[in-house]
């Protein structure tokens, strides 16, 4: 489309593109995106932060997670300014594309998909920033040897910020990670579960969502599952998104002044409602819940498989 509109206007010698059209428009790294971030981010700096929703802005992340990521970044140290994301797609949407661009970060990135590599090592971030990519289908089995392959190019295990977003096996796989230390993990729970069940889906090597059930609901696990394998594993949760599908994980030792919270204390509802019932309606709330009755769920609490009803 850029391409004809180009040429529409060829024929006009004298009269420049306009602006929209322009490279520069078309390239984040010279984006006005990135300076009103800095701008929202010093403003978020300057104000009583009382849940770190409040803190929520949207440059290059999917919902607010952008702000958060800022706010926790300039208040907790942070030795080594690396990050590892899974489950990025082709990364035009991501927690930590504005890291790699405005904070200049380091940063490995793994998708299933080798057509979202590809899309990757062709965008202007790869040849511009300090950004590794993977193409990788993530399993427990596999996924300390893709980060080993990455910490053997020179980067310590003490990385910045995880962020997993593989809508599946996400409890799986953090609880088997054992050759990084994060400071800041973000996982994506689903919150259809609800605030209270400590639940992930049964594992399964190749689970993906799309093919396991049609309505999109049955998949990763809980926010109560999460809290429970991050104390095993030594972080503390501090909150979710306000859309209510990321939440925060900080490591004990670099907890600062952010204040601890159980599941109850800060879970948040998805906002989002993907699927649409037979009258056309979407569907949200306990609802989604519904959807799903008769499916497995591993109970983290009592090693069992619970049904839901």
């Amino acid at each position: 489309m850029i391409t004809k509109l180009k040429r529409l206007f060829a024929f006009l010698p004298n009269l420049k593109l306009l602006p929209f059209f322009h490279e520069e428009y078309l390239n984040d790294l010279k984006s006005p995106k990135i300076l009103m971030g800095k701008i929202l981010a010093n403003q978020i700096s300057q104000k009583k932060v009382n849940v770190i929703s409040d803190t929520e802005f949207k440059v290059f992340s999917q919902w607010g997670d952008d702000g958060i990521i800022q706010y926790l970044i300039n208040n907790i140290e942070i030795p080594h300014k690396t990050f590892i994301e899974f489950g990025v797609e082709n990364y035009r949407e991501a927690n930590t594309r504005y890291l790699l661009i405005n904070d200049k970060w380091s940063g490995f990135v793994i998708d299933g998909s080798r057509e979202n590599i590809e899309y990757i090592k062709k965008d202007v971030v790869s040849w511009a920033c300090n950004l590794h990519t993977c193409n990788a289908f993530i399993t427990k089995e596999n996924i300390n040897e893709l980060i080993s392959r990455f910490l053997h190019k020179g980067y310590s295990s003490e990385i910045g910020l995880l962020s997993m977003d593989i809508d599946g096996n996400d409890y799986w796989v953090w609880n088997e990670i054992n050759v990084i230390n994060p400071v800041i993990i973000i996982a994506e729970y689903n919150a259809a579960y609800g605030a209270e069940k400590a639940w992930t889906i049964p594992y399964k090597a190749d689970f993906y969502r799309m093919n396991e059930d049609a309505t999109l609901q049955y998949w990763g696990a809980s926010l109560n599952a999460f809290c429970q394998l991050a104390e095993k594993k030594g972080y503390y949760f501090i909150g979710c998104n306000s859309n209510g599908n990321n939440a925060y994980f900080v490591r004990k030792d670099k907890i600062a002044d952010l204040k601890p919270l159980t599941a109850s204390m800060g879970f948040v509802d998805a906002s989002f409602r993907e699927y649409v019932d037979e009258h056309g309606e979407r569907v949200h709330g306990s609802k989604r819940l519904e959807l799903i009755k008769g499916k497995k769920m591993f109970n983290v609490e009592t090693n069992q498989i619970d049904i839901i009803d």
